[in-house]
């Protein structure tokens, strides 16, 4: 997010809290990149629940995780199990910065905003 410029940043941050806005409606209050994450993952499950355990929910935040970098080049999606999980291998490594905070977070929420299509 560094090489940004601050018109860019600002776009980006209106952007993002226009989804969360958006997302609200729906959930009657705005959720944090965590609760996208979740439902990233049950979009992409497609197996709608009234309860998911403790470890489904890890596991459906790493599904979409490994979707959304699914998206920018990063995992390949390689199977869905015999439960209908989809299963995701790397293929290409992430960049140096994405191992900060900062940049981890920028990546996943710019790719959210790309699941959603939303532009910045």
């Amino acid at each position: 997010m560094d090489s940004l410029t601050i018109e860019e940043k600002r776009a980006f941050k209106r952007a993002w809290l226009n989804l969360r806005l958006e997302m609200q409606q729906y959930f009657n209050r705005k959720p944090d990149l965590q609760s996208m994450l979740f439902l990233i993952g049950i979009q992409e499950l497609g197996q709608l629940k009234t309860h998911f355990s403790k470890e489904e929910k890890q596991d459906l935040m790493h599904v979409a995780v490994c979707k959304l970098l699914s998206n920018a080049g990063y995992f390949a999606l390689i199977k869905r199990d015999a439960d209908g999980w989809p299963h995701y291998k790397a293929i290409k490594a992430l960049p140096y910065e994405a191992n900060n905070l900062e940049a981890q977070d920028f990546l996943l929420k710019t790719q959210i905003l790309a699941y959603f299509d939303k532009t910045w």
